[in-house]
């Protein structure tokens, strides 16, 4: 990126960085869905994802144990359980009980729910027509990708119910990452974050054992797929999006993860040759078209 953008748009350099962010999110569910079919269970691979990233973290994290208060000590408390946890539990179980078309179609409504909890907790935060639209847009564009020209919508109110609250729960996680951002830097902020999301993610274990055997870890797919998820996909993108809702906001932030099934359209007709049909196309167009209105200035 040339100096002479930075200086014409300060903020390009991290709008740049959540499209890559989300880029490397929207290709994480075929390293899981490799784990998955190699014998490891959902919440192993959380566990796993997060504590791989968390002994990664400290080489590059300073060694300070606790927040300045034991209120923000509560606050990391729950960006763990919100963003870690919660998030990925609600989500793993709702894909066991719905269809994964209902999953990846309410979740793409985080952006909206985060817009409406900033907007209630937060007088700064502001929601502008074009941004609002943008939005719109960009979820019809997902809508399409998703179904594909085949819409097909079965209610399961327990599933369904899950993912909203797998939602809801990344929601919250933006706006408490947004308030401690101004106290905190990034790195150590992240480092919070999977300590937590693995501490509350154990109580899991006690009704679903720990069953993957020691001897699957010899296998390099299983190595090669870990790493991604836990140094790519959680320690670097983590530490990325934890910046980007510093420095653009949780509302202009949030927006950027309807491109998440846009790159996962891409990832799956490159990586496992899926056909990309016009309606994928057409909702590629849509979602491309909705986040740039959305993020540009009026």
């Amino acid at each position: 990126m040339s100096l002479s953008f930075c200086t014409q748009y300060p903020t390009g350099k991290y709008h740049l960085l959540a499209i890559l962010t989300v880029g490397v999110w929207g290709t994480t569910f075929i390293s899981t869905k490799v784990l998955i079919e190699n014998g490891l269970s959902p919440h192993e691979i959380f566990f796993l994802r997060f504590l791989i990233a968390y002994l990664g973290i400290w080489s590059i994290s300073p060694h300070k144990l606790l927040a300045n208060s034991w209120k923000d000590e509560l606050l990391f408390l729950a960006t763990g359980l919100t963003g870690g946890a919660l998030y990925f539990l609600t989500e793993n179980t709702a894909l066991s009980l719905t269809q994964t078309t209902n999953v990846a179609f309410i979740i793409c409504m985080t952006p909206l729910l985060t817009t409406a909890l900033s907007l209630l907790t937060d007088r700064k935060e502001k929601a502008s027509k074009q941004l609002m639209a943008g939005s719109v847009i960009a979820l019809l564009g997902v809508a399409l990708l998703i179904f594909n020209g085949s819409f097909v919508l079965k209610l399961s109110p327990l599933g369904d119910f899950l993912t909203l609250c797998a939602g809801l729960s990344w929601a919250i996680y933006s706006l408490i990452i947004r308030k401690l951002s101004g106290r905190y830097p990034a790195v150590f902020i992240t480092r919070k974050v999977f300590f937590y999301g693995i501490l509350t993610g154990l109580p899991t274990f006690l009704v679903h054992p720990f069953q993957f055997p020691l001897s699957g870890f010899a296998n390099p797919v299983i190595w090669a797929n870990l790493l991604f998820l836990a140094v790519l996909a959680s320690l670097i993108c983590f530490v990325a999006w934890n910046i980007v809702l510093k420095q653009l906001g949780t509302i202009q932030s949030s927006n950027y993860l309807y491109l998440n099934p846009l790159f996962t359209t891409i990832a799956a007709s490159l990586i496992l040759e899926e056909q990309l049909t016009v309606f994928a196309v057409a909702g590629v167009g849509l979602v491309l078209g909705g986040v740039y209105f959305a993020a540009r200035k009026s």
